[in-house]
C-alpha cells in the first residue's frame, strides 16, 4: 500500500559555540522531531531504562489489546516471551486500521507506530473507555526497539510492516529467521504496508513482536515473569471473560520455564468480587460487598474538527463505578484502584471520593448507634475504618485525565463527587439493611471499627505518657541492649546479632558513637503463625519492638523509630539464614513501613579469609571472599600471578570465630562493609512467599520442598 511522501526528520545543530553568552544564538538550538525525542529522553515516556521501563513497554502493547477487550471485540490475548529476547503480543480484536489516514497520507498501522499522540482514543468514538489515552504507547515502544514487526488480519488479508528503531522499512532475514541484526533497508520516499497472505473469513486481530533496543536499555534489563503473571491475573479479574495466555520460552533459571516452554492461562468470570477474595490475607468478617453505579458530568475538552483545528467543546461524560469491599479480622489494609483497568497505585480523585464517603458513612452510623456501641465523645478516623479492609475500586470513563504518561494518579476532578455519592448511598444501605445476614455482618463491622478507634486512642495516650517521662526515670529499654551515644536518627544503626558470642566480638568491633547492638538468643517466634498476643509475649520479639520504639502493626510510626538503619547480622550458615528469615517475617508483618522505607538491611559477613604470603619481611595480605565461587576465582587468579597462599584457608562458621578487627573491617565498618537492602518490590508476591514458607498451611510448603529438592546444591549445606 503506497503512501504519500514521507516527511523528513529535521535535526538541527549548527555551528560551534563561542565562549561568550552573547554568542548563544538560535542556530545553536536543537530540534528533535517525532521518535527522536523518545530515544533521546526515554525516561520521560517509560520512567526508566531498567527492567521497570522494559515492563512498561510490554504493558503498553498489551494494554492496546486489552482496550479492544474493553470495547467488547476481543476475548483472547497471547503474550509470548521468546528465547531471543523478543516479546510477541497477539489479540483477536478488530485489527489496527490499514487504510490511509487522510491528514498524513500514511496507513493506519504506520501512523500508530510512528506518530506520537496518534490513535483512536481522542474522542473519535472508537473507544468509550480505554487504558491508552495519549496515543504514544505503541510509537514509544517502536522507537525503543531494535526491531518491531506488526501483522494485521483484516478484510480476509494479512498485512505486515517492519520498523528499525522507529524507521519503517524491510529486513532481509536469512532462512526465515527474524532478527534485529538482519540487513535493513529503510523507506525513503514512499512506505509500503505489505500484503503477505490471506486471512480466513471473519478473522481479525493484530500481532506485534518487538526486540528491545540494547542501546537504550541497560544490560541487565529483563522482563520479569512473576510481575507479568501477576498483572495478567489482575487484568483477567478486571475484564471478566477475557482469556490471557502467558508463555515463556526463554529458559531463564529460577523461573517456571527454565526446563522448557511454560504456559499459564488466566480467565475469571467473577470479576472484582473474586479479585477481592484473592487479595484478602485474613479471615473474613463480612462477605464481599459489591457497590455499583454511574453518574454524569460535563467538561470542556479540545476536539479535533474537520479542518484539523483543536476547538474547545463542552461534552457530557458518563462515569461508571464498580467497587468490591470486604472486611477481615486483621488490621492491614489492601486497597487497589483502577481506571479503565489501568492500575493507579498512587490513587487520585476516585480514591479521594472513596475514602471521603467511607469516613462520612461510618461517622454517621456510629453517631446513630453510639449508645449501643459505647462510642463516647471520640471521633472515628479513616485508619480505624480501613483496618482489615480489602477493596478493589474501579472507575470507567472516556478520556480520563492522568498525571503523566505512567498513569499512576487520576486527575479528573468530577470523579471524586460521583464516587463519593454512590459509595455513600450504597454503603449506607448495606449497613442499615434489615436482611439477617447483612445485619449481623454490619453489627460485627461497626464493633470492629469502634475497637480499632479505642486501640488507636489508647496507643496515642501511651506514647504521650512515654514522651512525658523525664530523663531521671529508669529506662525501660532491655538490659541486653548495648546502645549508642548519638541520638541523630540519620546516623544511628541497630545491629541485631545472633547470640552472646557474636555480641562480645561486635562490642569491640563497633563504633559506639552511632552503632547499637541487640543480641537475640537462637530462633525467634514464627510470627506468621502466631497471634498478635503471642508475638508480644515473646521476649525476643517484644525486645526488638521496644528497642526500635515505633510501635507495631497499624500503629507503627516510622517517624518515631530510634535508628536510621536496622541491620540483621547472623552467621553465614543455614541456621543464620533461618533466623534472618524469622526476623524479616517479624519486620514484614508488624513493622512493614520500616522495610518500605528501605531502612532494613542484612549484613554480609565473609565466608573465607585468604592470607596471601608476601616475600621478604612484608606483612601478609588478607583477602576476604563471600561465596565459594568467589573464593575459587580468587585462588585461581592468585595462582596465575604466582602468589602463594597460606594453608589451610580460614572458613568462618560463625561471627564468633572472627576477631574484632576482622568483623569491623568486613561487616561493620561503613567504609568497607557490604549491606544487602531488604526491599518490597512486589508486596503481593512477598506476602504469598512469606505465607507459603512461614504460614499455618503445611501442605503447600511440603509440596514446595519436594518440588525444589532436585534443584538443591548439596555443596551449599553446612553439615
Amino acid at each position: 500500500m503506497a503512501t504519500a511522501t514521507r516527511t523528513k526528520k529535521t535535526v538541527n545543530a549548527g555551528g560551534t559555540s563561542d565562549a561568550g553568552a552573547s554568542d548563544y544564538m538560535a542556530r545553536h538550538l536543537q530540534v528533535l522531531e517525532g521518535l527522536e525525542a523518545v530515544r533521546k529522553r526515554p525516561g520521560m515516556y517509560i520512567g526508566s531504562t531498567d527492567s521497570r521501563g522494559l515492563m512498561h513497554c510490554v504493558w503498553e502493547i498489551i494494554d492496546n489489546a486489552v482496550d479492544e477487550a474493553l470495547a467488547g471485540v476481543c476475548d483472547r490475548i497471547d503474550v509470548t516471551l521468546m528465547a531471543d529476547g523478543s516479546v510477541e503480543v497477539r489479540d483477536n480484536g478488530r485489527g489496527i486500521p490499514v487504510d490511509l489516514e487522510p491528514r498524513t497520507g500514511l496507513s493506519g498501522v504506520e501512523v500508530v507506530f510512528t506518530k506520537l499522540h496518534a490513535g483512536g482514543k481522542f474522542g473519535g468514538g472508537s473507544y468509550t473507555a480505554s487504558g491508552g489515552l495519549h496515543g504514544v504507547g505503541a510509537s514509544v515502544v517502536n522507537a525503543l526497539s531494535a526491531r518491531l514487526d506488526v501483522e494485521v488480519d483484516r478484510g480476509m488479508k494479512t498485512y505486515a510492516m517492519s520498523f528499525h528503531r522507529g524507521e519503517p522499512g524491510v529486513f532481509r532475514d536469512a532462512n526465515g529467521t527474524k532478527t534485529p541484526d538482519a540487513p535493513f533497508t529503510a523507506y525513503v520516499d514512499n512506505s509500503e504496508l505489505r500484503v503477505v497472505g490471506k486471512a480466513a473469513r471473519g478473522r481479525t486481530g493484530s500481532r506485534v513482536r518487538y526486540w528491545p533496543d540494547h542501546q537504550i536499555f541497560i544490560k541487565d534489563a529483563a522482563v520479569t515473569y512473576d510481575e507479568l503473571v501477576s498483572r495478567a491475573r489482575q487484568t483477567s479479574y478486571l475484564v471478566p471473560g477475557l482469556s490471557l495466555v502467558i508463555r515463556d520460552e526463554r529458559g531463564v533459571p529460577g523461573t517456571p520455564g527454565e526446563h522448557g516452554p511454560h504456559e499459564e492461562t488466566f480467565l475469571h468470570h467473577g470479576g472484582i468480587s473474586e479479585f477481592a477474595e484473592f487479595l484478602a490475607v485474613d479471615p473474613a468478617l463480612t462477605e464481599v460487598w459489591r457497590v455499583q453505579g454511574s453518574g454524569t458530568f460535563r467538561e470542556t475538552v479540545p476536539v479535533l474538527d474537520e479542518r484539523g483545528h483543536m476547538t474547545p467543546t463542552e461534552v457530557e461524560r458518563e462515569c461508571g463505578i464498580d467497587v468490591a469491599l470486604r472486611w477481615g479480622t486483621g488490621y492491614e489494609t489492601k486497597a487497589v484502584s483502577f481506571v479503565n483497568i489501568i492500575a493507579t497505585p498512587k490513587g487520585g480523585t476516585h480514591m479521594m471520593g472513596f475514602e471521603q464517603s467511607l469516613l462520612k458513612v461510618f461517622r454517621r452510623q456510629l453517631e446513630i448507634n453510639g449508645r449501643r456501641l459505647k462510642v463516647g465523645s471520640d471521633k472515628v478516623d479513616k485508619e480505624d475504618i480501613l483496618a482489615g479492609l480489602t477493596a478493589v475500586v474501579t472507575v470507567r470513563l472516556a478520556e480520563p485525565q492522568f498525571e503523566g504518561q505512567t498513569k499512576e494518579v487520576l486527575g479528573t476532578s468530577a470523579v471524586r463527587a460521583i464516587v463519593s455519592k454512590i459509595i455513600e448511598k450504597e454503603l449506607t444501605a448495606k449497613l442499615t439493611s434489615s436482611k439477617r445476614g447483612e445485619k449481623a455482618q454490619s453489627a460485627l463491622l461497626l464493633e470492629k471499627v469502634v475497637a480499632e478507634m479505642k486501640s488507636r486512642i489508647s496507643a496515642r495516650l501511651h506514647k504521650e505518657t512515654q514522651r512525658r517521662k523525664n530523663a531521671l526515670e529508669t529506662s525501660s529499654l532491655p538490659a541486653k541492649l548495648a546502645d549508642c551515644r548519638s541520638s541523630d536518627v540519620e546516623r544511628t544503626e541497630l545491629f541485631i546479632v545472633e547470640g552472646d558470642s557474636a555480641l562480645g566480638t561486635a562490642k569491640l568491633a563497633r563504633s559506639s558513637d552511632h552503632q547499637a547492638l541487640l543480641p537475640i538468643r537462637g530462633k525467634i517466634l514464627n510470627v506468621q503463625k502466631a497471634s498478635v498476643g503471642e508475638m508480644l509475649k515473646n521476649n525476643e520479639c517484644a525486645a526488638i519492638l521496644q528497642v526500635i520504639g515505633a510501635g507495631s502493626g497499624r500503629s507503627f510510626d516510622l517517624e518515631a523509630a530510634r535508628y536510621g538503619k536496622v541491620i540483621i547480622m547472623t552467621d553465614a550458615d543455614v541456621d543464620g539464614a533461618h533466623i534472618r528469615t524469622l526476623l524479616l517475617t517479624l519486620f514484614f508483618r508488624y513493622m512493614r513501613p520500616l522495610v518500605q522505607a528501605g531502612r532494613v538491611f542484612a549484613a554480609v559477613p565473609p565466608l573465607h579469609r585468604i592470607e596471601v604470603i608476601n616475600p621478604g619481611g612484608k606483612k601478609n595480605e588478607l583477602l576476604y571472599t563471600y561465596t565459594e565461587a568467589e573464593m575459587r576465582k580468587t585462588l585461581s587468579s592468585l595462582e596465575k600471578k604466582g602468589r602463594k597462599v597460606k594453608q589451610p584457608l580460614q572458613r568462618y562458621k560463625g561471627l564468633g570465630e572472627m576477631d574484632a578487627d576482622q568483623l569491623a573491617e568486613t561487616t561493620m565498618d561503613p567504609r568497607h562493609r557490604t549491606l544487602r537492602r531488604v526491599t518490597l518490590k512486589d508486596a503481593e508476591v512477598a506476602e504469598r512467599v512469606f505465607d507459603l514458607l512461614m504460614g499455618n498451611d503445611v501442605a503447600p510448603r511440603k509440596d514446595f520442598i519436594i518440588d525444589s529438592a532436585a534443584e538443591l546444591d548439596r555443596q551449599r549445606i553446612d553439615a
